[in-house]
């Protein structure tokens, strides 16, 4: 591919920026806000630091994380250690090292403001904020699950943009204080959940919620009661607000992610697991997967490689989040019962920390829960009678 033009320097678009660019395309990396403090967690699982090692041996400031804190309710808590880390960064650091690595590797980084997108003509058009319009073979959006430049495709104008029933709306702060464990609370009937991420200098602590269920002023209540519960001083916070994706398994299925001369990666392809809100690595290696077919002159294949990657892994977990977060089980709410297993078994608890560790994928995840359910009961049992 010779020219290609990628809107948005996020993790997915600063990948595909540099396996494009290291392919000898020549590449232009357009975004308004360049490395910028994303609001969310910033967790990268085992899966990310496999595939992208630098990430955990790299110089820069991080958090490596051991310890889970796990809440369901005021007291209902566990604690998970995980053998293999999760790595928190910053996301203006970790976005700033992506586009240093795209920069280095010989892509042109452009700080403006994308505002058209003309995928009609037989060289793709880009109209930037102040009029100027830029041409390439091709335009790569990873611009985010709010994404407004929507690609004309076979069967329309325009993309459709994702519905309500495919976000979810965070809230939360940036706390100047310190912490080595990462804290989840789950609450029951409610699709979502609460956490607690320490970074490097500050604590990313917030709330994502389904769009389509639940209203701004309930996401802040259910803040803002953590956050007392927490101890944790607002002086000096920063308050953040943003979307993102949590798909439903009929738009990982059926969302198209490529056209004749675009794609969408990260983000804008809603490559997220609706189950955690873990969302970087998918980012990181649709954009990867992107980069390698358009290098190879390939890009039909893209759509293929992600499917066979990741995204019928994505589908599974989109059918299992509405069920873990507002069904019950054994006569209380999923969430509830998954704490308190994690507080009673080692098995259980092994079981769960391989999920947010990303080490379990999902198709074969109720296999296993089935097959370990009699000991888990079994030591959930001897836990009762011994404590």
């Amino acid at each position: 591919m010779r020219e290609v033009i990628i809107i948005g320097g996020g993790p997915a678009g600063a990948v595909c920026a540099e396996r494009l660019a290291r392919a000898h395309s020549t590449v232009t990396v357009i975004d308004d806000h360049l490395a910028w403090e994303k609001p969310c967690g910033g967790g990268l699982t085992q899966k990310a630091i496999r595939a992208y090692p630098f990430l955990l041996d790299g110089p820069y400031p991080k958090k490596i994380i051991r310890e889970i804190e796990l809440r369901a309710g005021p007291t209902t808590t566990a604690r998970l250690t995980v053998e293999e880390p999760i790595v928190i960064y910053s996301r203006q650091v970790l976005n700033g090292l992506l586009l240093d690595r795209a920069e280095h590797a010989g892509a042109r980084i452009l700080r403006a403001r994308a505002v058209a997108l003309n995928t009609t003509r037989a060289r793709p058009q880009v109209t930037l904020a102040g009029g100027e319009k830029l041409e390439s073979d091709f335009v790569v959006l990873a611009t985010g699950a709010r994404n407004r430049l929507l690609p004309a495709t076979a069967t329309s104008d325009s993309l459709d943009p994702l519905e309500p029933a495919d976000l979810e709306q965070t809230l939360g702060y940036y706390i100047p204080a310190d912490s080595d464990i990462l804290k989840i609370k789950f609450v029951p009937n409610f699709r979502g959940y609460l956490w607690s991420f320490p970074r490097p200098g500050h604590l990313s602590v917030g709330i994502c919620g389904k769009l389509d269920h639940h209203s701004t002023a309930t996401l802040r209540a259910h803040l803002e009661q953590y956050v007392d519960e927490e101890r944790l001083p607002r002086e000096g916070a920063t308050v953040f607000s943003h979307l993102l994706p949590s798909p439903r398994p009929a738009t990982v299925r059926d969302r198209p992610v490529l056209g004749p001369a675009w794609a969408l990666v990260g983000d804008a392809a809603a490559t997220v697991d609706s189950l955690t809100g873990e969302g970087i690595f998918y980012a990181l290696r649709s954009g990867e997967l992107l980069g390698e077919c358009l290098a190879a002159n390939q890009p039909e294949e893209y759509p293929n490689r992600l499917r066979t990657e990741f995204s019928a892994e994505l589908e599974r977990a989109a059918q299992l989040a509405p069920r873990f977060y507002s069904e019950n089980f054994m006569g209380g709410a999923v969430t509830t019962r998954t704490v308190e297993f994690a507080r009673r078994s080692p098995t259980f608890r092994r079981r769960l920390a391989a999920i947010f560790t990303g080490t379990q994928d999902y198709r074969t995840l109720p296999l296993r829960l089935w097959a370990q359910l009699p000991l888990s009961l079994a030591e959930i049992g001897w836990h009762f009678l011994v404590d």
